[in-house]
Protein backbone atom coordinates (compact mmCIF):
# COMPACT_ATOMS: atom_id res chain seq x y z
CA UNK A 1 0.00 0.00 0.00
CA UNK A 2 1.27 3.47 -0.89
CA UNK A 3 1.77 5.75 2.10
CA UNK A 4 -0.82 8.55 2.26
CA UNK A 5 0.64 12.06 2.08
CA UNK A 6 -1.58 15.03 2.95
CA UNK A 7 -0.62 18.45 1.56
CA UNK A 8 -2.37 21.52 2.98
CA UNK A 9 -2.75 24.41 0.58
CA UNK A 10 -2.76 21.51 -1.83
CA UNK A 11 -4.29 23.11 -4.89
CA UNK A 12 -2.06 26.20 -4.91
CA UNK A 13 1.08 26.48 -7.03
CA UNK A 14 3.47 24.88 -4.55
CA UNK A 15 0.88 22.42 -3.27
CA UNK A 16 0.14 21.16 -6.78
CA UNK A 17 3.82 20.55 -7.48
CA UNK A 18 4.16 18.73 -4.15
CA UNK A 19 1.18 16.46 -4.79
CA UNK A 20 2.48 15.50 -8.23
CA UNK A 21 6.03 14.85 -7.01
CA UNK A 22 4.80 12.75 -4.10
CA UNK A 23 2.71 10.60 -6.44
CA UNK A 24 5.69 10.18 -8.77
CA UNK A 25 7.72 9.00 -5.77
CA UNK A 26 5.16 6.29 -5.01
CA UNK A 27 3.01 8.05 -2.42
CA UNK A 28 -0.77 8.56 -2.40
CA UNK A 29 -1.22 12.35 -2.35
CA UNK A 30 -4.27 14.04 -0.88
CA UNK A 31 -4.84 17.79 -1.18
CA UNK A 32 -6.44 19.73 1.66
CA UNK A 33 -7.47 23.29 0.87
CA UNK A 34 -9.65 26.16 2.03
CA UNK A 35 -13.29 25.28 2.63
CA UNK A 36 -14.35 28.61 1.13
CA UNK A 37 -13.27 27.52 -2.35
CA UNK A 38 -15.98 27.28 -4.97
CA UNK A 39 -16.76 23.69 -6.03
CA UNK A 40 -16.08 24.53 -9.67
CA UNK A 41 -12.54 25.67 -8.81
CA UNK A 42 -11.83 22.35 -7.12
CA UNK A 43 -13.39 20.40 -10.00
CA UNK A 44 -11.31 22.28 -12.57
CA UNK A 45 -8.12 21.64 -10.59
CA UNK A 46 -8.87 17.93 -10.34
CA UNK A 47 -9.73 17.75 -14.04
CA UNK A 48 -6.47 19.50 -14.94
CA UNK A 49 -4.51 17.06 -12.79
CA UNK A 50 -6.36 14.09 -14.27
CA UNK A 51 -5.41 15.32 -17.75
CA UNK A 52 -1.78 15.18 -16.57
CA UNK A 53 -2.27 11.63 -15.30
CA UNK A 54 -2.75 12.37 -11.59
CA UNK A 55 -5.77 11.31 -9.53
CA UNK A 56 -5.74 13.51 -6.43
CA UNK A 57 -8.63 13.60 -3.96
CA UNK A 58 -9.37 17.01 -2.43
CA UNK A 59 -10.76 17.63 1.05
CA UNK A 60 -11.83 21.09 2.18
CA UNK A 61 -11.14 22.42 5.66
CA UNK A 62 -10.49 25.61 7.60
CA UNK A 63 -6.93 25.05 8.80
CA UNK A 64 -7.34 27.81 11.39
CA UNK A 65 -10.04 25.73 13.11
CA UNK A 66 -9.06 22.66 15.13
CA UNK A 67 -12.43 20.91 14.74
CA UNK A 68 -12.46 21.44 10.97
CA UNK A 69 -9.00 19.86 10.69
CA UNK A 70 -10.08 16.96 12.88
CA UNK A 71 -13.13 16.32 10.69
CA UNK A 72 -11.12 16.46 7.45
CA UNK A 73 -8.39 14.13 8.71
CA UNK A 74 -10.95 11.67 10.05
CA UNK A 75 -12.62 11.53 6.62
CA UNK A 76 -9.28 11.10 4.83
CA UNK A 77 -8.23 8.24 7.09
CA UNK A 78 -11.62 6.53 6.64
CA UNK A 79 -11.75 6.98 2.85
CA UNK A 80 -8.10 6.93 1.75
CA UNK A 81 -6.02 5.47 4.58
CA UNK A 82 -3.87 6.39 7.58
CA UNK A 83 -2.01 9.66 7.14
CA UNK A 84 1.69 8.85 7.32
CA UNK A 85 3.10 11.99 5.70
CA UNK A 86 1.91 15.53 6.46
CA UNK A 87 3.06 18.58 4.53
CA UNK A 88 1.97 21.77 6.31
CA UNK A 89 2.06 24.08 3.30
CA UNK A 90 -1.01 26.33 3.81
CA UNK A 91 -0.11 29.97 4.24
CA UNK A 92 -1.19 33.53 3.51
CA UNK A 93 0.24 37.04 3.59
CA UNK A 94 -1.42 40.21 4.88
CA UNK A 95 1.48 42.61 4.42
CA UNK A 96 1.68 46.03 6.04
CA UNK A 97 4.33 48.12 7.71
CA UNK A 98 3.99 47.57 11.44
CA UNK A 99 2.68 51.05 12.25
CA UNK A 100 -0.20 50.40 9.85
CA UNK A 101 -0.76 46.70 10.61
CA UNK A 102 -4.15 45.92 12.09
CA UNK A 103 -4.94 43.34 14.75
CA UNK A 104 -7.00 41.54 12.11
CA UNK A 105 -4.03 41.32 9.71
CA UNK A 106 -1.88 39.95 12.54
CA UNK A 107 -4.48 37.39 13.63
CA UNK A 108 -5.28 36.15 10.11
CA UNK A 109 -1.65 35.35 9.35
CA UNK A 110 -0.86 33.85 12.76
CA UNK A 111 -3.90 31.59 12.62
CA UNK A 112 -3.46 30.46 9.02
CA UNK A 113 0.32 30.00 9.01
CA UNK A 114 0.99 28.84 12.59
CA UNK A 115 -2.18 27.56 14.22
CA UNK A 116 -2.64 25.37 11.15
CA UNK A 117 0.63 23.57 11.88
CA UNK A 118 -0.64 22.57 15.33
CA UNK A 119 -4.21 21.92 14.16
CA UNK A 120 -3.15 19.49 11.42
CA UNK A 121 -0.17 17.88 13.14
CA UNK A 122 -2.24 17.10 16.22
CA UNK A 123 -4.65 15.02 14.13
CA UNK A 124 -1.99 12.70 12.71
CA UNK A 125 0.77 12.65 15.32
CA UNK A 126 -0.56 9.91 17.61
CA UNK A 127 -1.19 7.57 14.68
CA UNK A 128 2.33 8.11 13.33
CA UNK A 129 3.86 7.40 16.73
CA UNK A 130 1.69 4.30 17.25
CA UNK A 131 2.69 2.91 13.83
CA UNK A 132 6.36 3.74 14.38
CA UNK A 133 6.75 5.79 11.18
CA UNK A 134 5.86 9.29 10.07
CA UNK A 135 7.12 12.35 8.22
CA UNK A 136 6.05 15.91 9.05
CA UNK A 137 7.36 18.65 6.74
CA UNK A 138 6.50 22.28 7.50
CA UNK A 139 6.90 24.98 4.85
CA UNK A 140 8.64 28.03 6.31
CA UNK A 141 10.23 30.87 4.30
CA UNK A 142 13.45 32.75 3.69
CA UNK A 143 11.70 35.64 5.45
CA UNK A 144 11.44 33.55 8.61
CA UNK A 145 15.24 33.50 8.59
CA UNK A 146 16.08 37.06 7.62
CA UNK A 147 12.86 39.01 8.24
CA UNK A 148 11.21 41.32 5.76
CA UNK A 149 9.87 44.85 6.14
CA UNK A 150 6.09 44.81 6.00
CA UNK A 151 5.92 41.18 7.10
CA UNK A 152 6.30 41.19 10.88
CA UNK A 153 3.25 38.90 11.07
CA UNK A 154 4.39 36.53 8.29
CA UNK A 155 8.04 36.42 9.38
CA UNK A 156 6.97 35.70 12.97
CA UNK A 157 4.95 32.66 11.89
CA UNK A 158 7.68 31.30 9.66
CA UNK A 159 10.38 31.73 12.32
CA UNK A 160 8.16 29.99 14.89
CA UNK A 161 8.17 26.85 12.73
CA UNK A 162 11.87 26.30 13.49
CA UNK A 163 11.22 26.11 17.22
CA UNK A 164 8.25 23.82 16.68
CA UNK A 165 10.42 21.48 14.58
CA UNK A 166 13.21 21.25 17.10
CA UNK A 167 10.96 20.67 20.09
CA UNK A 168 8.63 18.10 18.53
CA UNK A 169 11.49 16.30 16.80
CA UNK A 170 13.01 15.48 20.19
CA UNK A 171 9.75 13.96 21.37
CA UNK A 172 9.18 11.55 18.50
CA UNK A 173 12.49 10.67 16.82
CA UNK A 174 12.76 7.39 18.74
CA UNK A 175 9.31 6.48 17.44
CA UNK A 176 10.38 6.75 13.79
CA UNK A 177 8.70 10.12 13.20
CA UNK A 178 10.70 13.06 11.81
CA UNK A 179 9.80 16.76 11.86
CA UNK A 180 11.57 19.11 9.45
CA UNK A 181 10.96 22.24 7.44
CA UNK A 182 11.83 23.84 4.12
CA UNK A 183 12.47 27.56 3.70
CA UNK A 184 11.81 28.56 0.09
CA UNK A 185 13.05 31.82 -1.37
CA UNK A 186 11.28 33.46 -4.31
CA UNK A 187 9.54 30.69 -6.25
CA UNK A 188 7.95 31.13 -9.67
CA UNK A 189 4.36 30.46 -8.74
CA UNK A 190 1.56 32.30 -10.54
CA UNK A 191 1.33 34.66 -7.57
CA UNK A 192 5.00 35.65 -7.77
CA UNK A 193 5.04 35.91 -11.55
CA UNK A 194 2.08 38.29 -11.31
CA UNK A 195 4.30 40.86 -9.56
CA UNK A 196 4.84 43.98 -11.65
CA UNK A 197 7.60 43.30 -14.16
CA UNK A 198 10.02 46.00 -12.98
CA UNK A 199 9.60 45.00 -9.33
CA UNK A 200 10.13 41.32 -10.14
CA UNK A 201 13.28 42.19 -12.10
CA UNK A 202 14.71 43.87 -8.98
CA UNK A 203 13.87 40.82 -6.90
CA UNK A 204 15.64 38.49 -9.35
CA UNK A 205 18.65 40.82 -9.52
CA UNK A 206 19.13 40.28 -5.78
CA UNK A 207 19.19 36.47 -6.06
CA UNK A 208 22.70 35.05 -6.59
CA UNK A 209 21.29 32.29 -8.81
CA UNK A 210 19.78 35.09 -10.96
CA UNK A 211 16.41 33.37 -11.35
CA UNK A 212 13.27 32.40 -9.51
CA UNK A 213 13.06 28.92 -8.07
CA UNK A 214 10.67 26.41 -9.62
CA UNK A 215 7.80 24.88 -7.61
CA UNK A 216 9.21 21.48 -8.62
CA UNK A 217 12.45 22.29 -6.76
CA UNK A 218 10.52 22.74 -3.52
CA UNK A 219 8.48 19.62 -4.30
CA UNK A 220 11.62 17.51 -4.75
CA UNK A 221 12.86 18.67 -1.36
CA UNK A 222 9.53 17.62 0.16
CA UNK A 223 9.96 14.18 -1.43
CA UNK A 224 13.49 13.93 -0.03
CA UNK A 225 12.51 14.83 3.54
CA UNK A 226 9.49 12.51 3.46
CA UNK A 227 11.39 9.52 2.09
CA UNK A 228 11.91 6.30 4.01
CA UNK A 229 15.66 6.93 3.76
CA UNK A 230 15.45 10.34 5.49
CA UNK A 231 14.85 8.92 8.95
CA UNK A 232 18.11 10.30 10.40
CA UNK A 233 17.22 13.90 9.51
CA UNK A 234 14.97 15.63 12.04
CA UNK A 235 14.55 19.04 13.65
CA UNK A 236 16.19 20.58 10.60
CA UNK A 237 15.44 23.21 7.98
CA UNK A 238 16.55 23.12 4.35
CA UNK A 239 16.84 26.47 2.59
CA UNK A 240 15.98 26.46 -1.10
CA UNK A 241 16.55 30.04 -2.18
CA UNK A 242 19.25 30.26 -4.87
CA UNK A 243 21.81 31.60 -2.42
CA UNK A 244 19.63 34.56 -1.39
CA UNK A 245 20.19 33.95 2.32
CA UNK A 246 22.20 31.50 4.41
CA UNK A 247 21.64 30.34 7.98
Amino acid sequence: MSKVAVVTGGIGGLGTAMCKALIESGRRAVAVDYNGLKPEAVEKWQADRKAEGFEIPVYLADVTDFSSCAEACKKIEAEVGPIEILINNAGITRDAMFHKMTAEQWDQVIKTNLYSVFNMTKQVYDGMVARGWGRIVNISSVNGLRGQAGQSNYSATKAAIYGFNKALAQECVKKGVTVNSISPGYIGTEMVRAIREDVLAKVIAGIPAARLGEPSEIARTVVFLSADEAGYITGEDITVNGGLYYH
